[in-house]
């Protein structure tokens, strides 16, 4: 006997101004370039014939704004895909932020005035119950770079800082599923 689950399809936003130059971009509301508004407009071809049981979203334009180009409906908004709240940070390289803090990275942290990476991963924990609450089906999940790596280090039970190794660029698809009953990154950063 088969036994169904659900399958989260994951797209990160296109590229805007900030994620071009390296800058952490978290709750700051960007628009898109025009490179990151053709790639929402190509996520929409590769997403041809899909069907979405449930669509959720962050808040952020530049995701909104994604999931839209793509073809998606139906479209929910959901606080917890909001990307990593940087703190004193936003804006910043981690080049920049080295210079302060030696061998820094967002992984290890620290990260004053924003999100630790277990408030992170507690969020992307109630993203992933969402999803696996549904008894089968599809969910899309549109957000932004750090935050679903974080996520897709959850979903397979590992720590959040699994997802410093999952790299993924503006504009991609990824999808989380299984492997018979083991949670599986299916495919990531294309």
């Amino acid at each position: 006997m088969t036994t169904h689950r659900p399958v989260a399809v994951v797209l990160r936003h296109g590229e805007t101004t900030w994620s071009a130059t390296g800058r952490h971009t978290g709750r700051t509301d960007l628009a898109m370039t025009e490179r990151g508004e053709a790639q929402g407009r190509t996520l929409r071809e590769r997403l041809a014939g899909r069907h979405f049981d449930l669509v959720l979203c962050s808040p952020l334009s530049r995701a909104r704004r994604t999931a839209e180009l793509a073809g998606l409906s139906g479209i929910e908004l959901d606080p917890d895909l909001l990307e990593w709240d940087y703190g004193d940070f936003e804006g910043r390289t981690t080049d920049d932020i080295r210079l302060e803090i030696p061998g820094w990275t967002i992984w290890g942290g620290p990260w004053p005035g924003g999100e630790t990476i277990d408030q992170v991963a507690e969020r992307a924990d109630r993203v992933i119950e969402r999803v696996r609450a549904l008894d089968q089906g599809t969910v899309a999940l549109v957000a932004h770079g750090h935050l679903l790596r974080v996520l897709a280090a959850r979903w397979i039970a590992t720590p959040p800082q699994t997802g410093r190794s999952l790299v993924l660029e503006v504009g991609t698809i990824s999808e989380l599923g299984w492997e018979h009953e083991t949670p599986a990154i299916l495919r990531w950063n294309t």
